[in-house]
């Protein structure tokens, strides 16, 4: 089964949040709804990046990139 990296970017705040999931849509639509504790105060948002990979552990690592320092800044051109 894939698996995606995927940069969302909240519509109201400067506040970017990098994720991975199986199905990209479904987890954007519990994000925008709220069911996620660390990203409901920045709801809503949308989607300014995502990658797919053919198993778990290399998505990861491209999650972690995303979320450094580095990765961040990147996503930051995106917006």
């Amino acid at each position: 089964m894939k698996c995606s990296v995927y940069a969302i970017s909240s519509l109201i705040r400067n506040y970017i949040y990098v994720g991975l999931a199986f199905n990209v849509e479904k987890r954007i639509v519990q994000h925008n709804l709220g069911k996620e504790r660390t990203t409901r105060a920045y709801r809503p948002f949308k989607l300014i990046y995502t990658e797919e990979f053919s198993d778990r552990v290399s998505a990861r690592q491209r999650e972690k990139y995303l979320k450094s320092g580095t990765g961040k800044e990147f996503l930051k051109k995106l917006k």
